[in-house]
């Protein structure tokens, strides 16, 4: 098993930035990849970045490329979401995820709130 939680969240105003974290504990040695979804009121789950085991590849949605950035402390078992020039429209409730074992475990997420 393997347990998640976010931290981070908050209200912001358009143009800010937040870090979001995510940390892992449990069965940690068998994580993999790491990754954030978003999921906004009356709206489709939305994956929005995602990095591998060594942090050396990451994928986004193209929406928020160039203003997100994943990173992972793998010694610290950490995902962190960096997300600056915010907009309304990134307003959701981000959770992290990650995979061992051909399983899928995800954290109870956080709120991101951005006002215009």
């Amino acid at each position: 098993q393997v347990q998640l939680v976010e931290s981070g969240g908050g209200l912001v105003q358009a143009g800010d930035s937040l870090r979001l974290s995510c940390a892992a504990s449990g069965r940690t040695l068998s994580i993999g990849p790491m990754g954030w979804f978003r999921q906004a009121p009356g709206k489709e789950r939305e994956l929005v970045a995602e990095t591998n085991w060594s942090g050396r590849r990451t994928d986004y949605t193209d929406s928020v490329k160039g203003r997100f950035t994943i990173s992972r402390d793998n010694a610290k078992n950490t995902v962190f979401l960096q997300m600056n020039s915010l907009k309304p429209e990134d307003t959701a409730v981000y959770y992290c995820y990650t995979l061992s074992y051909g399983r899928t475990y995800r954290g109870k997420g956080t709120l991101v709130t951005v006002s215009s």
